[in-house]
């Protein structure tokens, strides 16, 4: 800082805190307590919902905050409770998501195996988009440190529709 730097950061750090991650900071977005973590470094976060809605209902949910439509696969009209998010390209923990007992997983990034989980297992998954899903917690940590330090902070949000 007394040499005038730049700091850029992310990735696992801001996935896994647990005030200024990127997967609390969802959960702050949403209004989803995070009641428990499970996966390769807990990396995936569960919340239950106060009151069972359809995987359609938190669809819409997550599209009005992220300001961009996810992709829903499987049953919409599922009924969930126990909802489980790992932002980014976390497609990978979604058999350990319905292992844990979710209802319903949410990630930024989908893949082919992904679509076929989920319609076996019968848990709705949603793809909401990497960047749309991963902005939060670097926003976070920009305003922690501006408090902290006294820093000028600025976020540059560089759209990307993936």
């Amino acid at each position: 800082m007394q040499h005038d730097i730049n700091l850029f950061a992310y990735h696992l750090p801001l996935d896994l805190h647990p005030e200024l991650g990127n997967n609390a900071q969802l959960a702050k977005l949403f209004g989803w307590p995070v009641t428990g973590r499970c996966g390769e470094r807990e990396l995936v976060f569960f919340g239950d919902l106060p009151e069972p809605a359809p995987a359609s209902c938190c669809a819409a949910q997550v599209a009005a905050a992220l300001g961009r439509q996810p992709q829903l696969v499987g049953d919409a009209d599922r009924l969930v409770k126990r909802v489980a998010w790992c932002t980014g390209a976390a497609q990978g923990s979604f058999e350990e998501a319905i292992m844990a007992g979710a209802d319903l997983y949410l990630s930024g990034e989908i893949s082919e195996p992904t679509v076929h989980l989920a319609r076996e297992s019968g848990v709705p998954y949603l793809a909401a988009g990497h960047h749309a899903t991963e902005r939060y917690g670097v926003r976070a940590l920009g305003a922690y440190l501006a408090e902290r330090f006294g820093l000028d902070v600025m976020f540059e949000d560089i759209d990307n529709p993936v």
